[in-house]
């Protein structure tokens, strides 16, 4: 070994040891008779030390040739420090430098490798693995390896066997775009990278493997934001003989105790909420309850007063921001011009001022009198100091809208601390939503999926009306994981595809292979899956996901480190009989 110890180990008690340790500098902090060298590995930073008249004059010589991120072997006795630095763990001692080796040497990094550094993104990305130095990404990977461990010992101990499932399968029509691999050895044929591990998951519960696992990597083609990637990892769970009171208690069970062992949290039991519900008190099917401000609706206080705009509406809707009628003009032209913006997509912006001495002052006051507003109040419940604002029109995008002023009032009054975690199940999710473009029903979920058994009637003669037996979990507004009780009955399963518009060629086609499987036995299963992605930037407080994952994409998709994707050889694309095409400019 080229170390005794590592950067983060030796304390007081190790005083008076001679120590070998490896590792990349840091900083040297040269003040002409003293010579301080901090020496970083992933376990921590350990300061060595030369001094002038004491130190060997060629070690010294030595130590001033060295450069930020050079690996060197240092070799000294562990001393008492005298300033000592209570903000480092290794803090209270130094290394009396007897000799330095340099391992390797290294080029003037492009940024800085500090907890605070002054590289752009895109400049850290193209040098990942130096960026991967610094502490937060180091704490973030660190983070993730827990969290990986944790999921298998809880999951171990509810008997659940981990099985790999295959990456190369067969391209679906249903949900995002695959991403597809050319068969070399059967020319014009795809394989496609999976999406998620669904179908090959149900046939492991026709084996009789009756609870699965899998830490396993997905792959979608689709736009880019924070919390997507075009590579992600799911924690992937089926089990057998449930139904989805099992699932959820199974699964509260495992986020309840990952915030136990990892952040010492014990969270309470989640609600449920059906998802008619989230969407008419909070306008999405992911709310976050970490704070109030429900939706009221004001139809019938609100129309035939003679004001148009909430006269042609559909629906009049508000929330009630309590203690801030004091906000002034200009704080409320803010709020209307984000409303009004492309991304929210409102035309405008009502607002009443609840004052502190019991008046009243809107944006309205022409059509509405004083009687009026109180009226609203109390649809409300609003108290003096409470200020209320009101968004009207087509119902789903107005509460579309609602929900993003919603969030945006939650985060300008400080309600929506990335420490204070509050999760919840929504359930009973329609099973099919209507495609325009298409003009067909596409699954809410996936086409496997099974309905309500209540409401197996309706799915030839009203399949609008269907709930799905599928249920989300959602933690801060972020949904963290989703699934749903399977259909395991083939004529079921015959049905669900004839609703989605799958003529019995196209399903046999598609997922025969699972229609088949379906009449040897096939049990009643169910699953859920965890973006687990998601959940270590949930457990960490962040929003991006970018940052616990090792290599990540840009949010064009691209691995600006390693120049991916790329152009591949002509002699290759003949080999899969693929065309050349042009390569794009940079």
């Amino acid at each position: 070994m080229l170390r005794t110890h590592t950067c983060g180990e030796l304390r007081l008690n190790d005083t008076g040891k001679t120590v070998t340790l490896s590792g990349w500098v840091q900083r040297i902090r040269d003040k002409g008779g003293l010579i301080w060298i901090d020496l970083r590995d992933r376990y921590g930073i350990t300061q060595l030390l030369l001094e002038e008249g004491r130190s060997p004059a060629e070690l010294i010589a030595d130590a001033r040739k060295l450069g930020r991120e050079f690996v060197i072997q240092a070799r000294g006795k562990v001393i008492e420090r005298v300033s000592k630095n209570p903000k480092m763990a290794t803090g209270d001692i130094e290394i009396d430098l007897a000799e330095i080796t340099v391992l390797n040497r290294s080029k003037t990094p492009p940024f800085t490798i500090e907890n605070e550094t002054d590289g752009g993104e895109e400049l850290r990305m193209k040098y990942r693995y130096l960026d991967l130095r610094r502490n937060p990404l180091k704490e973030s990977l660190l983070l993730r390896h827990k969290l990986s461990l944790e999921t298998r010992k809880y999951l171990d101990n509810q008997e659940f066997v981990e099985i790999e499932t295959p990456y190369l399968i067969k391209s679906t029509p249903e949900g995002a775009r695959d991403f597809v691999v050319p068969s070399r050895m059967n020319p014009g044929e795809f394989y496609a990278l999976p999406q998620s591990p669904q179908t090959f998951k149900q046939l492991l519960m026709v084996a009789g493997y009756d609870r699965y696992y899998q830490l396993v990597k997905c792959f979608r083609d689709e736009d880019l934001r924070a919390d997507r990637q075009p590579e992600f990892t799911q924690i992937d769970c089926e089990m057998s003989f449930v139904e989805q009171e099992d699932i959820l208690n199974t699964f509260e069970g495992l986020i309840r105790y990952l915030f136990k062992e990892i952040k010492g949290l014990e969270l309470p039991a989640f609600p449920r909420l059906p998802f008619d519900e989230a969407m008419r008190l909070y306008g999405s099917d992911k709310p976050d309850i970490r704070f109030g401000m429900t939706f009221v609706e004001l139809n019938d206080v609100a129309q035939g007063k003679g004001f148009k705009v909430f006269d042609d509406a559909e629906l009049v809707v508000g929330i009630n921001a309590p203690g801030c009628a004091g906000y002034s003009r200009k704080q409320l032209d803010k709020l209307t011009d984000f409303v009004k913006r492309p991304q929210v997509g409102a035309k405008g912006l009502v607002y009443v001022k609840y004052n502190e001495d019991g008046s009243f002052k809107s944006s309205v006051d022409k059509f509405f009198d004083a009687e009026a507003l109180k009226s609203w109040a109390g649809k409300f419940e609003a108290k003096p100091g409470d200020l209320m604002l009101i968004l009207s029109g087509d119902a789903d995008a107005v509460r579309r809208q609602l929900n993003e002023l919603r969030l945006e009032m939650g985060t300008r009054l400080g309600l929506r601390d990335p420490q204070n975690y509050k999760a919840l199940w929504v359930v009973d999710f329609p099973l099919l939503e209507w495609n325009e473009d298409d003009q067909r029903y596409h699954a809410m979920h996936h086409p496997f999926t099974s309905p309500k058994p209540e409401d197996l009637d309706l799915l030839e003669t009203d399949p609008g009306k269907v709930h799905a037996n599928a249920y989300d979990l959602v933690i801060n507004g972020v949904e963290i994981g989703g699934g749903s009780i399977r259909i395991h009955d083939r004529e079921l399963q015959k049905r669900m595809f004839k609703a989605l518009g799958f003529s019995e060629e196209a399903a046999q086609e598609q997922f025969g292979f699972l229609m088949n499987a379906f009449e040897y036995g096939a049990p009643p299963h169910g699953g859920i899956a965890f973006g687990f992605d998601r959940l270590a930037a949930m457990f960490a407080g962040k929003d991006s996901i970018r940052d616990f994952i090792a290599f990540p994409k840009n949010n064009n998709g691209r691995d600006v480190m390693i120049d991916s994707p790329s152009v591949i050889s002509p002699e290759q694309l003949d080999e899969l009989g693929l065309k050349v095409v042009k390569k794009r400019e940079k």
